[in-house]
C-alpha cells in the first residue's frame, strides 16, 4: 500500500454544531479550508480548544465525514466519546466557538482496486472513519449492495451511526456483548460465519485492539487482504514525539508510527 498523504495545515476552525448523538458520544461539525478537498478516508485531525489551558496537547480524531456544497468541501465531522479532560472540554463547545485544528494527517485507506464486494468491521467509536470510507466508495461507483458493515459494541448505546448506513442502503450485521441489540456475541463471530459463504475482495476495520487482532487473524485464515485503522494516543500527530510506535511484523528492531505511517496499515505490516 503506497503512502497517501495530503497537504496539512494548522488553522482555527469554527464549530458549526456539536451534538450528543448517544449518551457520552458526540458528533462535532467544523468549518474547514480548501486543503480538506483532498482528504482521504482514514486520515485524522488533531483538535484542541482555542485558548484552552488544559489539557495542553491536541487530541486525535478520524475524519468522520466531509460536508459538501456541490463538489466543494466546506467542512468535516469528527465523532468522539468523552473519556478524559480533552474530550470533556470539546463536548462543551458550542456553534460559533473556535477550535485549533491540525490536519488532514496520516495515511488513509487505499481504495484503488476492482472491488465487487467490500466488508467493513467496526467496534464502538471505531465506526468513525468508516462512514467517510463507505461514502467515498459510493462516490467511486460501488453500490450500497456491494458493501456490508459488521458493527459491534458493548451495548445498544455503543452502536453509532446505524441510521447513516441504513439511509445509504448498506447491509448491516449487528452484535452487542450484552445482547441488547443484534446478536449477543463479538462482531468477529458473524464476520467469520459470513466468510464461509461469501468472501469479499477486501476487509477494512477500525476498533479496539482485541477486535483488530481477531480481524487480522480471520483475514489471514481466509486469504483476504485487510486494512486496519488503529486507535492509539498521539501527542503531536507529526512523527516528532515518537509516542505512537507500532511494531513492524518483519523486524522486531524496527517500528512504524501511527501518525505518519498510519493510522491505516495493511494487516500484514504490523504486530498488535
Amino acid at each position: 500500500m503506497t503512502r497517501t498523504h495530503t497537504e496539512s495545515r494548522l488553522s482555527a476552525s469554527q464549530i458549526l454544531s456539536n451534538r450528543e448523538i448517544c449518551p457520552g458520544y458526540f458528533r462535532m461539525r467544523l468549518a474547514c479550508d480548501p486543503v480538506y478537498q483532498d482528504a482521504l478516508p482514514g486520515q485524522f485531525v488533531m483538535v484542541r480548544g482555542v485558548g484552552q489551558a488544559s489539557p495542553i496537547l491536541r487530541r486525535p480524531f478520524s475524519i468522520h465525514d466531509l460536508i459538501m456544497e456541490g463538489e466543494r468541501v466546506t467542512g468535516f465531522d469528527i465523532l468522539y466519546k468523552i473519556i478524559g479532560k480533552g474530550t470533556e472540554a470539546l463536548s462543551r463547545g458550542r456553534a460559533g466557538d473556535m477550535v485549533d485544528v491540525l490536519g488532514p494527517l496520516g495515511r488513509g485507506f487505499s481504495t484503488r482496486g476492482n472491488f465487487r464486494r467490500v466488508h467493513m468491521v467496526a467496534g464502538g467509536v471505531g465506526v468513525a472513519p468508516l462512514v467517510f470510507l463507505a461514502k467515498h466508495f459510493m462516490r467511486q461507483g460501488l453500490s450500497s449492495s456491494q458493501i456490508t458493515l459488521f458493527i459491534g459494541g458493548r451495548s445498544c448505546g455503543d452502536l453509532l451511526c446505524l441510521e447513516i448506513f441504513q439511509h445509504l442502503g448498506i447491509q448491516l450485521e449487528v452484535s452487542t456483548d450484552d445482547g441488547s441489540a443484534g446478536s449477543q456475541c463479538l462482531i468477529t463471530q458473524p464476520l467469520a460465519e459470513t466468510l464461509k459463504q461469501q468472501k469479499p475482495e477486501i476487509l477494512f476495520a477500525c476498533g479496539p485492539m482485541p477486535m483488530l487482532r481477531e480481524v487480522m487473524a480471520i483475514s489471514r485464515k481466509n486469504g483476504i487482504p485487510c486494512q486496519i485503522s488503529i486507535e492509539t494516543m498521539m501527542a503531536c500527530g507529526m512523527g516528532a514525539c515518537l509516542g505512537c510506535a507500532v511494531e513492524k511484523r518483519d523486524s522486531k528492531e524496527k517500528f512504524l508510527h501511527a501518525c505518519m505511517d498510519g493510522p491505516v496499515f495493511e494487516a500484514g505490516q504490523i504486530v498488535l
